[in-house]
């Protein structure tokens, strides 16, 4: 059984981490408005882009000339798979959970014979892949250095993204990230950005506004598709961050509510001990007066 200076140092020390995780919640919480306000205002205009990049596609004849990020390269042998995690952690699981889908999508992509490339942006999903797939690892991001994500960081993001397309070092480009849903509920999602995914008939429903390319459909998609590249790639960094601060805010508020519980039960443990010390001591007391 411990002794009560062991008990009491265990008392302290849950004390001092409940402080931490107590804080570590009011700035996730803090955080959480502002992030949860960007991922919510960046939906549609991502979506509306590409309805707009569908309609326009449509209209575009299909040549061999058309730009590589909407009709590819004509060949599927070489997969590169872009993992955004954060890079911090105390957020529960939800780094792994994107990893293991990550790993998952990985060895199906392997078990179909393509090359597998890995870009991570966020340490969490560097050092989480160095262990199984060190040497699949072309590049790492980090976004650590700005408190606030800007479009900038995306755009970093997508002109990596468009050199190594541009060097032919992989055929198709998807992307994993977590979608904010709730504080209690972020979804994985993989996502295709090259060649970029548009659905043409999205633009073709009733009411839906009709759109005309002036000069020419394919000089507006070169413009168009490198900023829909960039547009995704700053949903995916928004949606995460909207879900790291969620998941750690919950992580935190259980961690804290977990060393509450542990401290009413060591302090019950301490005292038990202590009022059984107390007692040995009378009746060692009591003993001894009786002995005399």
């Amino acid at each position: 059984m411990p002794s009560l200076k062991d008990l009491k140092k265990r008392i302290d020390s849950v004390k001092s981490t409940r402080k931490i995780t107590s804080a570590t919640k009011m700035v996730a919480a803090s955080k959480l408005r502002r992030a949860q306000e960007q991922a919510l205002s960046a939906r549609p205009f991502a979506e509306h882009m590409s309805r707009v990049m569908g309609q326009i596609a449509a209209g575009t004849p299909k040549t061999d000339d058309m730009p590589k990020l909407l009709a590819g390269t004509g060949k599927d042998d070489v997969v590169l798979v872009v993992i955004v995690t954060s890079d911090r952690g105390l957020c529960g699981a939800l780094n792994s959970n994107l990893m293991r889908n990550a790993r998952r999508r990985i060895a199906a992509l392997l078990g179909e014979g393509k090359t597998v490339k890995i870009m991570t942006i966020g340490k969490k999903g560097r050092d989480g892949m160095r262990r199984d797939h060190g040497s699949r690892i072309v590049h790492s991001a980090e976004l650590s250095a700005g408190k606030v994500l800007r479009f900038t960081d995306a755009q970093a993001v997508a002109e990596k993204l468009m050199a190594m397309m541009a060097a032919g070092e992989f055929d198709r480009c998807v992307i994993f990230y977590n979608t904010f849903k709730s504080v209690i509920s972020q979804v994985v999602t993989e996502q295709q950005l090259i060649p970029a995914m548009v659905d043409e008939g999205a633009a073709k429903q009733p009411g839906e506004a009709s759109y005309e390319a002036e000069p020419d459909e394919s000089e507006i998609l070169a413009e168009l598709l490198p900023r829909n590249l960039a547009v995704q790639v700053f949903r995916a960094l928004l949606e995460n961050n909207a879900s790291f601060q969620g998941a750690q805010m919950s992580a935190m508020d259980a961690a804290t509510r977990n060393a509450g519980e542990m401290i009413s039960r060591l302090t019950l443990s301490y005292n038990r001990a202590r009022q059984a010390a107390i007692t040995k001591e009378l009746i060692e007391i009591i003993s001894g007066a009786e002995a005399v």
